[in-house]
């Protein structure tokens, strides 16, 4: 084979830098953006951030006075930077560099280097006390009872033993079998400490199993009629498993009582906790911040940023000066164009998130107007081919940004749906039908639920085009148990 040099000329399509990074913050959450942000702002020395997450937080200072640091903040804002602007508002600094000589502050810069600046030790969180765990509480109340030595270290070890919340799932055999064979400890030893542990606060802990854990809590309910009592403790000891899947006629059957008598040991029952250490577990704050927030106005419903998860950036001026009096670096010059590039990318994230926004509202306002129930089949097409852009910049603009609405907060893919056909040759949204399950069953006589084929019929009967499978996958998502778990006496 002869070998030949051939010349061709073809075209591809490249990701540059500026838009790899328009991309990448597009579809990040706001928790993930402010850290990617102070990862930015510590690797670049050209970019400044203006508001400080920490400024209404309540600091100590180095006196022991209490200071809030809102009206420092207030004393150190810069006059370009007006309240309510964003991370492209505040551009007669940052987004004026552009299409300026480099680094083209402007001279009312300079006052932010000499505004007053906390110290280190000011600016740290005030962090809140831990909460008192459950080994912690039952510890407290080992060491002020009247025992020896031996039972007071056999119940820590028994407490030691317990889980989250609260059960002793290791049998006590194990346990014994664990131990040093010099200590001679009898398995009897081991019970007595079972039963002090049980008889601790908070009540049921300490129990092997669901049974046993409400059992110890029954024995301990106050104002309980006797044979109340006596019949929810054959229950939770023998047929728990009956009555949590609402076998009522079984149990009137094995009990041989009537619907009063187990009605009222239903309702002794419902009092107790079926994991009593739950109440220690370490409380975890989960919230979300809306990226927009909706209103209703004159001429209908209008979408704003919320202002308070729009971080605002310039370039530093010091650094700015020495780059157009050309005593800086190299290096400088491309983080200066590094920092142009975010400030015009933050500014482009929020204008897409706001368009994407508007554009979803304007097609589900009546939604806003009467809820749920009044959402229409939406798809990402439908918003690219109005906007003009492609369906995946949709897909991750509407990806874990949020929108506060009158219903309240949403993630922006729920207004997006499949369609479900009626009967007179419109479609329905399956976020409609969903809202028609959970009101039907709602409604419901607890003592005859509806059943995914009366759900069906009855939608069917609205016009609704519905299989009974579909309504069972539509209530399994609005987490509603099935027919037989809704039953009541």
């Amino acid at each position: 084979m002869k070998q030949s040099l051939q010349l061709r000329t073809s075209q591809h399509l490249a990701l540059t830098p500026q838009l790899q990074q328009s991309i990448r913050l597009l579809q990040l959450s706001t928790l993930e953006l402010h850290q990617e942000l102070e990862q930015i702002l510590s690797d670049n020395p050209l970019l400044e951030r203006l508001d400080d997450p920490l400024d209404r937080s309540v600091r100590l200072l180095a006196d022991g006075a209490i200071s809030s640091g809102q009206g420092q903040a207030e004393a150190s804002a810069q006059p370009g930077a007006e309240e309510g602007q964003g991370a492209g508002e505040t551009e007669d600094s940052g987004g004026g560099m552009a299409d300026d000589a480099p680094g083209g502050e402007s001279d009312a810069d300079w006052g932010e280097l000499g505004a007053p600046r906390l110290e280190d030790e000011d600016g740290r969180p005030q962090l809140e006390a831990g909460g008192i765990t459950l080994r912690e509480h039952l510890m407290e109340q080992v060491r002020v009872t009247s025992l020896s030595v031996r039972d007071r270290a056999l119940a820590e070890l028994i407490v030691d033993a317990l889980d989250d919340n609260g059960y002793l799932e290791e049998p006590l055999d194990d346990i014994h079998a664990r131990l040093p064979a010099e200590l001679e400890v009898e398995l009897d030893e081991l019970r007595t400490a079972l039963a002090l542990v049980q008889s601790l606060d908070p009540v049921g802990v300490g129990a092997r199993s669901a049974g046993e854990c409400l059992a110890l809590q029954i024995r301990r309910l106050p104002h309980v009629p006797l044979v109340t009592r006596r019949m929810a403790l054959k229950i939770v000891e023998g047929y728990l498993a009956w009555f949590a899947q609402r076998e009522f006629t079984k149990l009137k059957k094995a009990l041989d009582c009537d619907d009063e008598d187990l009605r009222e040991a239903q309702a002794v029952i419902r009092q107790c906790h079926p994991h009593p250490g739950a109440a220690f577990a370490p409380g975890q704050s989960d919230y979300v911040v809306p990226d927009v927030i909706v209103r209703r106005a004159k001429n209908g419903w209008s979408v704003a940023l919320n202002q308070e998860v729009m971080p605002r950036l310039r370039v530093n001026s010091l650094y700015a000066a020495l780059l157009k009096q050309g005593r800086s670096e190299s290096q400088l010059s491309a983080q200066l164009q590094e920092a142009k590039w975010l400030v015009k990318n933050m500014r482009q994230r929020f204008d897409t998130i706001l368009r994407v926004a508007q554009a979803i509202v304007d097609r589900q306002r009546n939604f806003f107007s009467h809820g749920a129930v009044a959402m229409r089949p939406l798809v990402l097409r439908e918003i690219a081919d109005t906007l003009g852009l492609h369906e995946s910049t949709i897909s991750r603009v509407t990806t874990q940004k949020y929108m506060l609405t009158p219903h309240g907060m949403f993630e922006l893919k729920y207004f997006f749906g499949s369609h479900v056909a009626t009967e007179a040759g419109g479609e329905a949204s399956s976020t409609a039908i969903r809202a028609l399950i959970a009101q039907l069953t709602g409604a419901e006589d607890p003592k005859n639920p509806l059943s995914d084929s009366k759900i069906a019929e009855m939608l069917g009967e609205q016009g609704m085009v519905i299989a009974r499978r579909t309504v069972a996958k539509y209530r399994e998502a609005l987490k509603i148990p099935p027919v037989s778990l809704r039953k009541s006496l």
